[in-house]
Order: C-alpha cells, then structure tokens, then sequence
C-alpha cells in the first residue's frame, strides 16, 4: 500500500494551476448515456475517480477513449446502444456517484439495475431521494440483494417533484432524466452547486430544454433525443480552497491560477472576516503567510453556503488562531474522523456531536497518520506541510480519488513530498 511522507516546514513559493473540477466531470460522463453522438470532456482530471465512472460506463456500453487524458485532461465518450443495464458491484462499490447512471439509463434504456453505491464513509447519503423523485417519473423500483432494479415500459413522463432535502447526486440523477421524459418536469428544492449548473449547460448545449428559476427550482420540456457535444469542464473551486487555505499557513507565496471567484464567494467572505493576506489577479490569486487572529463560527450547508467539502481543511487553519473558533457540520453525520488524527498532530479540537471546537495550538509535529476520506486525507497533507519532522499518511489512495497531480504540484513549490511503497 502506498504512503505520502513529508518533511514539513518548507515555505512554499510558486505556482498551482486548479484542475478540473471532480464533482463536476461524474455527471457529465454519465449523461453521455442520453446520446448516440460524442460527447467530448475538456480540462477533465486524470483522477482515480474519473477512472472509476469510466470503467461504470464501459461495462454499459460507453467507449471512453482516454488517450488523451493524462497529457490532454479530455476525454470522448459514445454510448454505443448496449443492451446492457446493469452497473455491478464490483465497480459501483468504489464510488457513490455511480449511482448516477440510473437516471440516464432509465431514461434510455427504460430500464436499469444499479448496486448500492460505494465511497467514502463518511454519511449514509441514502438512495431513496433518487429513486422516489423518479419513480415519479414513472420508473417502478424494488431492492434485491442490493440491487436496486427499475423499470419503466412506457418511459418516463414529465412531472412536479419536490425534493425532500436538498440533494446534488439527486438533483444530477433527475435533470438528467428529467432531459428525455414525455412533456414537462418541475423539480423543487433542487441543489444549485456550480457543478449542477455546469452539466445543466453541457444538457443544453445537448439539445436539453432546461430552465433554472431562481428559487431552487427548475423547469424542463423533455426532447426526443439529445446530440452531441464538446464541454469544458469547470474549475475545481474545492481543490482551489484547499490550496489557498496552503498558501496562507505556509511561509511563502502562491499564485493560485484559473480559479471561479464566484464559485468561491462564501469560502473568500469567510478569508477576509479571519483579515488573510489574499489578492486577486485576474482569474488568479495571489497568497501569502497570514496570521490568525479572530475566530469565527462556521456552519457548513448547501450551496451557496460554506461548503462541507472544505472543512476538514479550514480546521487546519483555525488551528492556528489566537482564538478558539466553532465549526458546525450539517451536511454528513460522520464527518469529523480527520480529528483523531489531526490531534495527533498536535491539534487541540474538541467534538459535541456535530460541532468542532478548534482550540488555538501549539503547532503540529510530524507522525504516523491514517487518511479516513479524501478530504480527511488533504487536511492531512496541509498539517504535514507546517508540522515539526516527518508525517507518514497512510492510506492515500483517497487523495488520487479528488486531487490531480498533488505531490507535483506542492513539490513544485518547494515542499518536501514523496510517495513510497
């Protein structure tokens, strides 16, 4: 099993180019399900995941041609017609947005049978949300040795639904769906991360008839049949958050390239309440070492709230404060394993169910890690880089699940990082 060691206390000084966003490209390969015609995905990342949803899409029927993704970030994708509906366990285990084939597939195939999803541990994330909303759509489900098998002979008809609790993958699953079924579909409540609206431009520019009001709803006339298309892939505004929250407990300067500012509009409020020493270049940012004083109370929540994707990070950072600061976690019930380790580290963080006292501390020394979840994972790398010695993380395949490149990328700005067998 791989290890990332690192010798911390190395100023980091340079460059990082943000990649592709992760979160973004899962939906957009899935919906090439709804097309005969290539979909081509530019400034896609070469990534653990990608590789995952590719390997779901080719046992479906999909030719992924990834000859052009390490060198290239693009990959084409053409549904060739399979009569095959079945995304197995093997494949669907090590990743929860595999689920996000059903939609697609019932809407073509008027048929599907999908495992119960994989990934990170970190929530129960439950399945029911996308299968209700398109059982609406007049898909009939059933759950067998967990499977869950749909169907719908008349394929799918347009209709009002209104989501339960706000839910990406849910939301993704029936816009896509939603693209081919008879008549008009309404969704309420629907999540509106910058990665649901970046595959609902990809649907549009597919031929899809897609509507984004502004009060969490969206409306869709379903077409017959969707082309198609090239997309460029939007910035990964988490990786873009963890490398800022990098540049600032880090004693150098980083330049911070091909950023969304808008996409990360709470996580820069929040930066410029803690008084961070972060400018803006363009598209770039420029970041230096700042100092912490304030604390702040953080609740994380749905987009356009602090995101839950960044917390682990930012707690590495309030560490650091002269003042203990509070952190709510709202999203996933079982985010808060990255803490053992981080006070290993030499952290001082208290948990009352689901909020995170960060107490100020004296630092972090070097020592043996164990990475729980990918973003657990990065939270670790980012205390190694500041730590006293050495720190071993172990289990890093999480990291090559959502990070492109990462050892490059920070030992190209000075730090000390190695991968080891």
């Amino acid at each position: 099993m791989e290890k990332i060691v690192i010798i911390g206390e190395e100023p980091l000084q340079g460059t990082i180019e943000i990649s592709g966003s992760k979160n973004a490209s899962l939906p957009l390969m899935a919906a090439s399900i709804l097309t005969d015609e290539t979909i081509v995905l530019k400034n896609i990342p070469n990534l653990a995941d990608i590789h995952t949803m590719a390997s779901v899409l080719e046992s479906l029927g999909v030719n992924c041609n990834k000859s052009d993704l390490i060198n290239k970030n693009i990959i084409q994708l053409n549904y060739h017609g399979s009569d095959k509906a079945l995304a197995e366990y093997d494949l669907v285990r090590k990743m929860r947005a595999s689920i996000l084939v059903l939609g697609p597939l019932l809407a073509r195939k008027r048929k599907a049978t999908v495992s119960m999803p994989g990934g990170c541990a970190i929530g129960a994330r439950p399945v029911n949300i996308h299968v209700d909303a398109l059982a609406k759509l007049g898909g009939e489900f059933n759950l067998e040795k967990g499977y869950i098998k749909c169907e719908a002979k008349s394929g799918l008809k347009g209709a009002k639904i209104e989501l339960p609790m706000i839910s990406v993958g849910a939301t993704e699953n029936i816009i896509m769906a939603a693209s081919l079924a008879k008549g008009e579909t309404e969704i309420s409540n629907i999540a509106t991360e910058p990665e649901i609206i970046d595959l609902i431009d990809c649907l549009k520019s597919m031929g899809a008839q897609i509507e984004v009001q502004s009060d969490r709803r969206v409306l869709i006339q379903g077409v017959e049949s969707l082309n198609g298309t090239t997309h460029s892939v939007i910035p990964d505004r988490i990786e873009a958050g963890t490398y800022i929250i990098a540049g600032v407990i880090t004693k150098g300067e980083l330049q911070i390239k091909n950023v969304n500012f808008d996409h990360i509009a709470n996580l820069l409020s929040v930066f410029e309440n803690l008084e961070l020493n972060i400018t803006r270049e363009n598209n770039n940012l420029i970041v230096k070492e700042s100092s912490v004083s304030k604390n702040i109370s953080l609740d994380t929540k749905e987009y356009p709230g602090f995101p839950t994707d960044l917390q682990a990070q930012i707690m590495v950072l309030l560490s650091l404060s002269k003042n203990a600061s509070t952190i709510r976690e709202n999203i996933f019930e079982n985010r808060f394993m990255h803490v053992p380790e981080l006070n290993r580290m030499g952290a001082d963080i208290n948990i009352n169910g689901s909020q995170a006292t960060i107490n100020p501390c004296n630092g972090f020394s070097g020592a043996q890690v164990m990475a729980t979840d990918l973003r657990a994972s990065v939270s670790l790398v980012l205390a190694s880089l500041i730590a006293k010695g050495e720190t071993t993380i172990n289990r890093v395949y999480h990291l090559d699940r959502g990070y492109e490149n990462l050892e490059n990328k920070l030992a190209g700005c000075g730090a000390n990082i190695k991968r080891i067998q």
